[in-house]
């Protein structure tokens, strides 16, 4: 994947997370972590009886050194913000994961400082019962770096770049109390741009932001009976070849440059990585020692999963987000003959090959992507030999599965369930899962297929 997707991976980082959802994934990957032998699980999901405080890390949220009113312009008293309340709440991280992003950027753009949120789960997909919820919140939530760092977490833009930092939303209640704010509703905006592109989308919200004389913008959403997707960049437009025109300014952004995994994710990885070491007959020639150099990581993910498949076939549904980019090589225009709300039979078939395949099609997609991966080494001095397997599958279907996958000369099998995590790991357990799969060299999502974002040589 040479040119325009070449780069470092730590420049990039972003960008698999946001690809590891093939489609419209309106639930989130919630994995389900292997016990130790001392201890018995108490639910289905975690051997952990209750969530993490994580009170420290909430306390370090709000002594960040931007929540200062006596800093100059363009943070304390006299700093220009933006909230978007608009933001989407229950549904999967990454659809939260992408307006997170994109409006991070687009208030770096107009020269404000974004307010970050805790991500709020849909409460089916939280790792814990509602009976031990945190502090008996409805429904859980979770502050933002305990899932991801960088500047729309608030960290620091770059060495030089004078733009004002990101403030949490309980901050944002201190330097811009409500009588200070203007309140800027989604109705008002959003009719008029309708279903422009994406990048006149972000340019038209940015000219309001930038021409508006009020330090404190609150954007707030439409009642969801006269717009179900409210946000400022919503799931229509993620849903569509609109989006596309986004990413030549998005990739290269700070936002997207600056993105890193939480500290509590990189120490889950790092706890982890001695189960990917190669297990296999040494390589006939020299290769990478990085277990994630030798990495193809694929996304299978069953149970549940099968009724989103079917909702989104319902709806006749596209890729989603950057998965639409022409980039990439494999495609998936929605077959003809349906309509919204009533696929025909034919088409289900079709939707189910590519976001729930069959045993069988699992194993070959593997082989292929390895045999095309090999071919287009250019040195001839690449190896694939250790598998990732992100899912929720178990039992019989996920023994037989690894079974055949060893047999086809898979050395190193991991699986979701392998991962030992402690609470505050599990807490985040999705994006564990997502940062392994950005580190391999080849990652299968469900359908597409694309190597990782370093260069083959």
């Amino acid at each position: 994947m040479a040119g325009s997707l070449g780069g470092s991976r730590r420049r990039h980082y972003w960008a698999l997370l946001g690809v590891v959802v093939v489609i419209i994934f309106l639930v989130t990957h919630s994995a389900s972590i292997t016990s130790s032998d001392s201890q018995k699980p108490v639910n289905s999901k975690t051997h952990w009886e209750v969530p993490p405080t994580l009170e420290k890390l909430k306390q370090w949220e709000r002594d960040l050194p931007q929540h200062n009113l006596d800093l100059p312009f363009p943070e304390g008293k006299t700093g220009r913000y933006v909230k978007f309340s608009n933001q989407v709440k229950r549904l999967g991280w990454n659809n939260a994961f992408n307006e997170i992003l994109m409006n991070t950027h687009l208030a770096y753009e107009s020269k404000r400082a974004y307010v970050f949120q805790q991500y709020v789960w849909k409460e089916d997909h939280y790792s814990w019962p509602k009976s031990v919820f945190r502090n008996h919140e409805f429904p859980p939530h979770t502050p933002l770096n305990a899932i991801i760092s960088g500047p729309s977490a608030g960290g620091p833009w770059d060495v030089g770049d004078n733009a004002p930092r990101s403030i949490s939303e309980q901050w944002f209640d201190i330097v811009c109390p409500k009588k200070e704010r203007r309140i800027i509703n989604t109705r008002e905006v959003k009719p008029i741009i309708g279903w422009a592109d994406g990048i006149d989308i972000f340019n038209h919200w940015k000219k309001i932001l930038l021409e508006a004389p009020e330090r404190c913008i609150e954007i707030e959403p439409e009642h969801y009976k006269k717009d179900f997707y409210p946000q400022t960049f919503d799931l229509w437009l993620w849903g569509s070849t609109r989006v596309r025109s986004l990413w030549p300014i998005f990739s290269q952004s700070p936002t997207s440059r600056l993105l890193e995994p939480s500290p509590i994710v990189r120490s889950a990885v790092e706890r982890n990585a001695y189960l990917f070491n190669p297990h296999g007959p040494r390589p006939e020639h020299p290769v990478s020692r990085d277990p994630h150099d030798r990495m193809l990581a694929i996304h299978a993910r069953r149970g549940d999963f099968k009724e989103a498949c079917l909702h989104l076939a319902k709806w006749n549904s596209t890729f989603y987000s950057w998965n639409l980019l022409e980039e990439l090589p494999d495609a998936f225009p929605p077959p003809p003959g349906g309509e919204e709300g009533n696929n025909t039979p034919e088409n289900i078939e079709k939707y189910l090959q590519h976001c729930l395949p069959p045993f069988e099609d699992i194993v070959a997609k593997v082989r292929d992507s390895r045999y095309e991966y090999l071919q287009k080494s250019k040195s001839g001095h690449k190896v694939l030999d250790v598998l990732f397997l992100l899912t929720n599958a178990k039992g019989e279907w996920l023994d037989q599965l690894k079974v055949t996958l060893k047999e086809d000369g898979w050395h190193t099998i991991v699986t979701s369930r392998d991962l030992e995590l402690d609470q505050e790991q599990t807490e985040v357990n999705m994006s564990v899962d997502m940062e392994i799969a950005r580190r391999a060299a080849v990652f299968v999502g469900n359908g597409v297929r694309y190597a990782s974002f370093s260069t083959i040589a």
